[in-house]
C-alpha cells in the first residue's frame, strides 16, 4: 500500500520534505511616518501598528533589526495637504526626511518608497482632479518628480501605487534622466479597487474626499486585465510586479507568476491584517497558525516578496522554529 503518511510522521520528517518555506529576507514591513515630535499614534483598526514621528523611529528600527527584517515600505503623512499634493515631491517633505534619517541610521535597511499622491492631496485621490474626473496624463509629471525626489533622499526602490496609465514609463525616464538608472521599480501592477483597504486609509489619512477609485484601480472580477496591466508595466520598464490585495486575489498572483518570469510581490493588506487581529482578540482563532498559513498560501501562489503588517511577528515565529 502507498502510505503518504510516512512523510508526515514527525516534525523533523515534515520539515525534511517541506515544499514551501518563508524566509525573513522575503518580508517587507510597511511603516507610517508622521509630522510632529514624540509621536507614536496607535492605528485603532490595526492593533500593533503605529504612526511614528521621525524622532521616535529609533525604537521601531531597533525592533525591526532584532526580528531580522531588513525591508521597509514607507508611507508619509504630511501636516499640509493641497490639491496638487505638493508635499509628495518636496525636498523637505515628511517622507523624504524620514528616508534620509532611516538610511543614515540604518544603512543596511532596504527602503522602498511608495509613490502616490493620495496621502498628500486635499481631495484624497491618487492623481490630479478636474471636478470629479481624475486626470491621468497630467498626474504623470508629479509622480515622476516624486520618484526622483525620493530617490535623491536615499530610497532603494520606487513603488508606484497610483494606477495611472503610463506611470512606470514616465518614472523610468525621470529616474534615468536624473542619474538613477540603477534604482528599480516595483509596480503595483494589479491593484484592485478593494474593500480591504479601509484600515490603511485610517493609518495614512488617505480616504478619498469624494467618489471612489474604481475608474483607475482594477475591477475585482477581472484576471486577464491584470495580466495585461502587468505586461504593459514590463514593457514600460518595471523590475518587480505586484498583486494587491493578497488573499482574495491568489488566483491572480498564481496566473501572473506562471506567465511572467519576473519577481512577484504580493501585499497582504490592512483589512486582511485587521480581520486576523480582531478574530484573535476574541479568541476565535490561533493567530500564529492562521498568519503562517496565510503567508504560505501567498508563497505557494507564486510570491517572491510578501509585504505584510505581520512581518515582525512572522520573523519572530520563524526564529522559534
Amino acid at each position: 500500500m502507498r502510505r503518504m503518511r510516512r512523510l508526515r510522521s514527525s516534525g523533523a520528517m515534515r520539515s525534511l520534505v517541506q515544499e514551501t518555506r518563508i524566509h525573513r529576507q522575503q518580508l517587507v514591513y510597511p511603516i507610517f511616518v508622521t509630522e510632529g515630535e514624540n509621536m507614536k499614534n496607535p492605528v485603532a483598526s490595526m492593533p500593533g501598528i503605529f504612526q511614528y514621528s521621525i524622532d521616535r523611529l529609533d525604537e521601531l528600527c531597533k525592533e525591526i533589526r532584532e526580528r531580522g527584517v531588513q525591508n521597509l515600505l514607507i508611507f508619509g503623512i504630511p501636516a499640509h495637504k493641497d490639491e496638487r499634493g505638493s508635499q509628495a515631491y518636496a525636498r523637505d517633505g515628511i517622507t523624504q526626511r524620514a528616508i534620509r534619517y532611516l538610511k543614515e541610521q540604518n544603512p543596511e535597511f532596504l527602503v522602498i518608497a511608495d509613490v502616490c499622491l493620495c496621502e498628500y492631496t486635499s481631495h484624497g485621490h491618487c492623481g490630479l482632479v478636474d471636478g470629479c474626473h481624475i486626470l491621468n496624463d497630467e498626474t504623470l509629471p508629479l509622480l515622476t518628480e516624486m520618484s526622483v525626489s525620493l530617490a535623491k533622499a536615499g530610497a532603494d526602490l520606487i513603488a508606484p501605487s497610483d494606477m495611472m496609465d503610463g506611470r512606470v514609463a514616465a518614472i523610468r525616464r525621470g529616474l534615468d534622466a536624473a542619474g538613477f538608472v540603477d534604482i528599480p521599480i516595483m509596480s503595483y501592477s494589479a491593484k484592485y479597487a478593494s474593500g480591504y483597504y479601509g484600515p490603511f486609509r485610517e493609518a495614512a489619512h488617505s480616504a478619498p474626499g469624494f467618489g471612489d477609485r474604481k475608474t483607475y484601480q482594477m475591477d475585482p472580477p477581472n484576471v486577464r486585465e491584470a495580466l495585461r496591466e502587468m505586461e504593459a508595466d514590463i514593457e514600460e520598464g518595471a523590475d518587480i510586479l505586484m498583486v494587491k490585495p493578497g488573499l482574495a486575489y491568489l488566483d491572480v498572483l498564481r496566473a501572473a507568476s506562471q506567465r511572467f518570469d519576473y519577481p512577484m510581490a504580493v501585499y497582504n493588506v490592512s483589512g486582511e491584517y485587521a480581520m486576523v487581529k480582531a478574530a484573535a482578540a476574541q479568541g476565535w482563532i490561533d493567530e500564529r497558525r492562521i498568519v503562517m498559513e496565510n503567508m504560505l498560501a501567498m508563497k505557494r501562489a507564486g510570491a517572491d516578496i510578501i509585504i505584510t503588517y505581520h512581518a515582525l511577528d512572522v520573523a519572530g515565529w520563524l526564529e522559534d522554529e
